[in-house]
This record gives C-alpha cells, structure tokens and sequence, in this order.
C-alpha cells in the first residue's frame, strides 16, 4: 500500500495505481465524468501508466491469464466500462438538475467556466463533441452533462459515448502497454523508470489545446449565458 506523502502524489497516476490498484482505477475514470469535481484526476496519464503495469494490476486482482494481450485487453475493457457509465451518469445528471447549475455560484472544485466552455465546444461540434471530449482535459468533465442540459437524444449519446470511451481506453492502455513493451525490448529502457517525464510530455499533450487557445484564443465573453434560460 502506497502512503499519501503530499498533494503532489494526486496527481501522479503510479501513486493510484499502486494505492488502490484496479478498482481505484475505475473509481476514477467513472469520477471525472460521473461525479463532474474529477476535472483534476489525472485521467490520461492514469491510463497511459495502467498500460505499462496492466499485467500486473490484472494479476493481482483476477490472476494472470498468461497472456499480455488478453491481460491489457480486460484491464481496459473494465475501464471502457467505468468511463461509459461515468458519462451516463454525468448526462442523466445534466438532464435532470443540470441547469441550476448555471446559478451555482463558483467553489474550489467548481468553476461555472468550464461548464460555458464545454457548452461551447458543445455547440461547435455537436454530437461529434462526445466523442472528442473524451481525449480533452476538463472538457470531458462538463460535456456529458451539457449534453443533458440540451436534451440530447439518449440513444444518439449512448452510441457516441461507448465510441469515445473505447476509442480512449483502448488506445492509451494499449500505448503504455505496447511502448513500454517496445522501449524495454529494443532499447533497453524501462519506462518504470520513465514515469516523471512520461506523465509531463502526456500532460502538455493533451492541455496544449487549451494552452493555445488561452494565449492566442480570443478572450470568451460568458455573459450571453447569465440570462439564458436551459430549462
């Protein structure tokens, strides 16, 4: 068992991982969408890490399979899995209370902003927005609820959710698996050994979106939400 040592362990995915293990990995794919304060979890850089250390989360939680494959395969199924439900339960939120929180006022773990944002991107890419919320920081968080919010249909948001949810999953858990797999055969390398500078070159990957359009994007003016109805 991992001890807490300081805040910065929470944003290091090996501190979960080694925590909590399997379970604790769903926790917190389903947090980040079902539970819309899981904007800070690190979502991404948790799966790219449970990757290089699926055989082992697996085994110790079902036992090996004996195959590396099928060993990644059910660790990120489970995840798909817990992502999927997440979103459901995220847009079944924003279907039945998420317009109050357009009055909320703002918290620590809650910023009105990121829910206007989402919305935006809500807007601007419409059903397509489920899907590629998924592989965006914060955005991933807030879309399945303004999906609510604006009604989409349940059976359209059910399609695109297991679609991204697999496509993210699969395609993270597989690259940490199969990289570390690459590295360690040919190079010699252990990512193990790696994960300081993985996790920072995954981070600024997946927040330079957001990093370009804070610096060079035309600055959002949310006020055309105060007095929108989302009834």
């Amino acid at each position: 068992m991992e001890d807490f040592n300081s805040w910065k362990d929470l944003l290091n995915p090996e501190f979960y991982i080694k925590m909590g293990g399997f379970w604790l990995i769903l926790f917190i794919i389903f947090a980040e969408t079902g539970l819309f304060v899981g904007f800070f979890l690190p979502g991404d850089s948790l799966l790219f890490v449970s990757g290089i250390y699926a055989v082992e989360i697996v085994k110790e939680t079902f036992g090996s399979t004996g195959s590396d494959f099928l060993d990644t395969t059910i660790l990120a199924a489970c995840v798909s899995l817990a992502a999927i439900i997440g979103n459901e339960v995220g847009y079944y939120f924003g279907l039945k209370a998420g317009p109050a929180l357009y009055k909320r006022q703002d918290t620590t773990l809650f910023k009105k902003k990121y829910l206007y944002q989402a919305h935006d991107f809500f807007e601007k890419h419409g059903a397509l927005a489920v899907i590629m919320a998924r592989f965006l920081p914060v955005v991933r968080t807030f879309t399945p609820i303004v999906a609510g919010i604006v009604k989409m249909d349940k059976k359209e948001f059910l399609r695109d959710n297991i679609i991204g949810a697999v496509l993210w999953s699969f395609s993270l858990i597989y690259a940490g698996h199969y990289l570390d797999k690459v590295f360690r055969d040919e190079f010699g390398i252990e990512l193990k050994s790696k994960l300081e500078y993985i996790i920072i070159v995954i981070v600024l990957i997946t927040t330079l979106p957001v990093i370009i359009k804070f610096l060079f994007g035309k600055k959002q003016d949310f006020s055309k939400y105060e007095d929108q109805d989302f009834e």
